[in-house]
């Protein structure tokens, strides 16, 4: 598989906040897709989750499902139990042909909780990381036996939100746990994504495009606002419209011959940011910087 550009309808539709977007037809949100060139989409909270109304439904736009995010519960239930839990998302992604399982866990995440501050994310401690590794790379394992790549979701407002939160994931999980990078919460979590794709080559498993505005996120940090405050008051954006540098971070994926989707992914509020034009000018951005750092 070569280099894939997708995108998340969550710019269109907010599946958080459903006021932001909520009453945008489907069908709308799917011909943008399309028609601004994209090849895949991620699962969104508004699709069919039956594979026989998905699969016609996305093949009339001319579109792949890429994957779709999994709120998981490692810190408060077994491997076990959380296998047979996925069991319907892991169905739908295979009977779809997807090759992404995105998973984040969120037991205890607070991002999608108005009332907790960015500053308020869980911490896990020490002597708790063996297990949750371990949980997980069995599921990982399991996830990895039905030919799909586990793909870990480092996120703010939870217990994978800084540099030393991933650097003891991938210490306590093998192999089979990749990662979905994401620039955005990287960039706010005070993740380096050049210095994981050095670091962790065989586990970028997928990526995800989000730019950030910094003075709005430390702005709203310090007032005290949550993550669901930070995405209205407008710390993130499409790939071009913020701060972050595209071309390294092509180049790094090129060096190490990544190969995959490369999808964007920017929260905004849809009344103040059109999906449309923004979603154009991150797939511009985005092409733009991997021809040029010979990934495609």
């Amino acid at each position: 598989m070569s280099i894939r550009f997708g995108v998340s309808p969550i710019a269109w539709s907010n599946d958080d906040m459903p006021e932001l977007g909520g009453d945008t037809p489907l069908a709308r949100i799917l011909a943008d897709i399309r028609d601004i060139g994209f090849a895949g989409v991620e699962l969104g909270g508004r699709f069919p989750r039956a594979a026989a109304e998905l699969r016609p439904l996305l093949t009339g736009y001319g579109l792949d499902l890429i994957g779709g995010w999994y709120s998981g519960a490692l810190l408060a239930r077994d491997a076990t139990a959380e296998i047979a839990a996925l069991q319907p998302h892991l169905r739908l992604l295979e009977a779809m042909g997807s090759t992404a399982f995105v998973f984040a866990e969120t037991s205890n995440a607070v991002h999608g909780d108005r009332a907790v501050p960015l500053t308020g994310a869980p911490r896990l401690e020490e002597g708790a990381w063996a297990e949750f590794g371990a949980r997980m790379t069995e599921v990982a394992d399991h996830v990895q036996g039905h030919g799909l790549r586990f793909a870990y979701h480092h996120h703010l407002g939870t217990v994978v939100e800084r540099a030393e939160d991933l650097e003891r994931l991938l210490r306590h999980t093998g192999d089979s746990v990749g990662l979905t990078l994401d620039t955005g919460h990287a960039a706010l979590g005070g993740i380096d994504p050049l210095q994981v794709i050095a670091a962790h080559p065989r586990r970028i498993a997928h990526v995800h495009c989000k730019d950030v505005r910094r003075a709005a996120f430390e702005r709203l940090r310090e007032d005290g606002a949550s993550f669901l405050d930070g995405v209205l008051g407008g710390m993130f954006t499409v790939p071009g419209d913020g701060d972050l540098d595209y071309a390294p971070v092509m180049r790094a994926l090129a060096g190490i011959g990544y190969s995959g989707w490369i999808v964007i992914e920017a929260e905004q509020d849809p009344a103040v940011a059109a999906p449309r034009p923004y979603a154009e000018l991150g797939l511009r951005t985005l092409r733009h910087e991997a021809v040029q750092a010979g990934l495609i």
